[in-house]
């Protein structure tokens, strides 16, 4: 029997270059184009952040009321994508309806030249929270939901179409947080499958397509959904300890610990762990938020494995009535930022991405006819 080889996963390897975002240099840091990423969750909104990405600088007042009142007028979706969407079962995996609403947006409103890029960004920004909330609503609960709400924000119309209802202003702030804290993350899976695409110089729908594939692989996404679906099996931190340590000498993973880059900590964990407390308050709990931090506190006494983004978001998104399957699809909603931006990056550099690879199969053979094959 064949020894199976572990392949190279190009880890550590520098693949290209951005002026978008560091990860794990300067300590354990995050920066979005030089601003921490502790001050813009701190401080900012979603759609600030976005601009940040996608035109390069922080907008001004004037800017930031021009570019929110754009994006609000961006958010109808056409007919036709409504009822590509009542076609999709409930059963549908919501990233295949993520990938095939770009998809079919792309087809309705193809980007004919580079030079739409941002109106092609900030129309995919604006429509994917109508896209994922008008397909939810519309299989699960027979409502047709409008996405052209009166929200002020991305994070309340997006809590508005799942819930409704006008969204807590709490909530609304936890959302504007959490989607700060996804928005980009330099050359993960997703984001360089978008640059791949992106350096063959396809539309922009193709790659943002592309990268929802990619992020739909549970390698990659869904980790905060497997956190909320452990988290939930629970009734006390207790018992949540030993279950831990049962987990741990099985060699078991315990999903939402450790980062392929960071060494030390997520910097992202203390910002949406803190949000989540504060729901936690808010809605009253006492098993979850206190089952979370047990969690974190074996995880990190017994192997030295800190908790990552996708841990804490596991129960904040529950805490704002989020159902557990669209927890990786909200991840789409905030990347789809950073997305955008690497995409516009790439193609600033005309060449292909076009890696080699290492033959390891049969050496050179002889023609076989088909009457003498065996």
């Amino acid at each position: 029997m064949t020894e199976k080889k572990t392949l190279p996963s190009l880890r550590g390897v520098v693949a290209g270059e951005t002026a978008l975002c560091t990860v794990g240099k300067e300590g354990a840091g995050l920066s979005y184009r030089g601003y921490d990423i502790r001050d813009l969750a701190n401080h900012a909104t979603f759609e600030e952040v976005a601009y940040l990405l996608l035109y390069g600088e922080l907008p001004n007042r004037t800017q930031l009321q021009e570019y929110c009142a754009r994006l609000a007028c961006r958010r109808a979706l056409p007919q036709a994508l409504k009822e590509v969407l009542e076609r999709l079962p409930r059963t549908a995996h919501p990233m295949d309806v993520m990938r095939t609403g770009c998809s079919v947006l792309g087809v309705l409103e193809t980007e004919r030249s580079f030079a739409q890029q941002h109106e092609v960004a900030d129309r995919l920004l604006a429509a994917l929270p109508g896209i994922l909330t008008y397909w939810y609503r519309y299989s699960h609960d027979g409502v047709r939901v409008d996405p052209a709400t009166a929200d002020a924000s991305i994070g309340g119309q997006l809590l508005h179409l799942l819930g409704g209802a006008q969204p807590n202003p709490l909530y609304e702030k936890a959302m504007h947080a959490s989607l700060i804290l996804y928005a980009e993350h330099e050359f993960n899976a997703s984001t360089f499958t978008a640059r791949v695409c992106a350096s063959t110089q396809s539309d922009m729908h193709s790659c943002i397509s592309g990268a929802i594939g990619s992020l739909r692989g549970p390698l990659h996404g869904g980790a905060n959904e497997a956190a909320m679906a452990m988290l939930e099996q629970w009734s006390n931190p207790d018992e949540a300890e030993r279950a831990i340590l049962g987990m741990l000498e099985r060699k078991e993973k315990v999903m939402g610990f450790g980062h392929a880059i960071y060494r030390s900590q997520d910097p992202r964990n203390a910002i949406i762990k803190a949000w989540s407390r504060k729901l936690a308050e808010e809605v009253g709990d006492s098993r979850l938020y206190p089952i979370s931090e047990r969690v974190e506190a074996v995880m990190w006494r017994e192997k030295r494995l800190f908790a990552n983004a996708d841990f804490y978001h596991a129960s904040a998104y529950h805490f704002m009535s989020i159902p557990t399957e669209l927890f990786t699809p909200m991840f789409v909603l905030s990347r789809i930022t950073g997305w955008c931006a690497h995409v516009m990056e790439q193609r600033q550099n005309p060449r292909i991405i076009r890696p080699s690879a290492t033959y390891t199969g049969p050496g050179p053979r002889a023609w076989i006819p088909i009457g003498e094959r065996p």
